[in-house]
């Protein structure tokens, strides 16, 4: 989109995300929910399969999962709740109907904060509601070309909870921000692994453009089939763009649902887009109507573990953190609590408490991120525990083990689990850092280059370099370069002042 179509058009985004939840059976009986390294059909029952006179029964901590999912968003939780039919004749649903929610969720009215360029703004939640997923369908082709598709039921079933946006968002950037942030609550809350590669947290898009300052919405596009955060950008600015040139051309934006090509780049039509009427939605007559009670609802509050947001705020005020780093660290729950559990090793308050926690800090976002990054590792597994990891940088702080010396050392806990005492040791890494120690080292630099000396008592300051890289070169690289400078300055202090 040109500069100028950006400033005639307005886009308006809605994103409804679909997150199975971690429970341990489905939503519905009592078969497994951990489905993705089952052998094809094997995690099903008469339930799941859709078998005449099955009965389902309803997954209390699916449900407690819901109710914590909408405090999270600020939601109101409704006293009274139900279950529908919702109807539609696809090869993955065995029933022809799947049990979800439709005018009587278990949460509404919430919003989300998300980050923009002009400062943070909150993004209206329309409804948190709790359904089963689908079967899956594979796709595939035999040797002759003809076409054909297997069908694993061991996904149906399984506890889906979907979470409608209000259509608040303005630009594709809005919608990644809203997905991440979105993301990462559920993984701090505990109901999801909230994964898009994995197919256990889906999105669908709402795209629609207008002219900007106009308060009527555009017929809305529905967009499918992304399944990583940068796809769903990508599809809305695609999405955006086509809409805004038919728009000028005199075309007639058709409500409909769109396919997004990763490979292409581009978004196809699927089909027009279905009403709710559609559906034929009505109460589930096998499932009674949930009442949620006060109670039931002030206990599921009580485990609500401190938010992202809420941490960000309080690691920029109690640690003194950049609002930069803060986001960083506690955009993943798994690092905020090793981050915390590092620093906390240390009982420290004011200055000093602020100074270790951004020593640590610029050693989990730098030397950690790196060494994960390239491993590909993940922060949960580190092997390195928070007291070795504070006793690390006790021992860079206090001169025993140089920077560099340290990032090695680390690089090796990271590897071993060791701690880093013991590494120093066994190969001889322990900074000399005591005066006596380094007295010959300097002596000798000193007898040793007789031109450099001359050039530093002659004025030139910077030749005092060349000396500590001598002493550095005869205690192999051990000598606390701070101390050995000012040894090196006061001897030949001396020897000026006796010439």
């Amino acid at each position: 989109m040109t500069p100028q179509e950006a400033t005639d058009y307005e886009i308006v985004i809605g994103l409804e995300v679909h997150s199975q939840l971690l429970t341990e059976s489905k939503m519905f009986c009592a078969c497994s929910a951990a489905y993705q390294d089952a052998p094809p059909n094997t995690t099903v029952c008469p339930v799941c399969l859709g078998l005449p006179g099955a009965m389902p029964v309803m997954n209390q901590k699916a449900v407690d999962y819901v109710i914590r999912t909408g405090l999270a968003l600020g939601c109101e939780i409704s006293g009274f709740t139900k279950f529908d039919r919702k109807n539609y004749p696809y090869p993955d649903l065995m029933k022809g109907y799947q049990i979800s929610q439709y005018d009587q969720p278990i949460a509404h009215g919430g919003h989300l904060n998300i980050e923009t360029e002009h400062g943070e703004r909150p993004i209206g939640v329309t409804r948190v509601h709790l359904e089963e997923d689908v079967a899956k369908l594979f796709h595939r082709s035999d040797d002759f070309g003809e076409s054909y598709s297997l069908l694993d039921i061991n996904r149906a079933g399984v506890p889906l909870m979907e979470i409608v946006s209000e259509p608040d968002m303005r630009s594709p950037d809005e919608a990644r921000s809203y997905l991440i942030q979105l993301q990462s609550i559920l993984r701090y809350i505990g109901v999801s692994g909230a994964n898009m590669e994995e197919g256990n947290f889906r999105c669908d898009a709402n795209i629609s453009v207008r002219p900007r300052g106009s308060s009527e919405l555009g017929a809305k596009v529905e967009i499918k089939n992304m399944n990583s955060f940068r796809g769903v950008h990508g599809a809305l600015e695609y999405e955006a763009e086509r809409q805004v040139q038919a728009i000028k051309e005199g075309e007639l934006i058709v409500q409909e649902t769109r396919g997004w090509d990763e490979s292409a780049a581009t978004t196809f039509t699927q089909r027009t887009k279905e009403y709710a009427h559609d559906y034929r939605y009505f109460p589930e007559p096998d499932l009674p109507p949930l009442v949620v009670a006060e109670d039931w609802v002030h206990d599921v509050r009580a485990v609500l573990p401190e938010l992202p947001a809420a941490r960000k705020r309080r690691f920029t005020e109690q640690y003194g953190l950049s609002e930069y780093d803060a986001n960083l660290l506690t955009i993943g729950k798994a690092t905020a609590d090793y981050y915390e559990s590092v620093v906390t090793q240390k009982k420290l308050s004011g200055d000093a408490e602020e100074q270790f926690a951004k020593q640590v800090s610029n050693w989990i976002l730098g030397e950690l991120g790196r060494l994960l990054n390239e491993t590909s590792g993940d922060i949960a597994d580190l092997r390195i525990s928070p007291r070795d990891f504070a006793d690390l940088l006790d021992m860079v702080a206090s001169g025993d083990l140089s920077n560099n010396m340290g990032k090695s050392v680390f690089e090796q806990m990271f590897n071993n689990g060791k701690a880093p005492s013991q590494i120093a040791e066994e190969q001889g890494l322990v900074q000399i850092s005591d005066s006596d120690a380094l007295s010959d080292a300097v002596s000798e630099a000193i007898s040793s280059n007789p031109k450099p000396v001359s050039e530093y008592l002659d004025g030139k300051e910077q030749a005092i370099r060349f000396l500590v890289g001598q002493v550095m070169k005869v205690t192999r690289g051990k000598a606390n370069p701070q101390l050995a400078t000012q040894l090196l300055k006061e001897r030949l202090d001396e020897i000026r002042q006796s010439a």
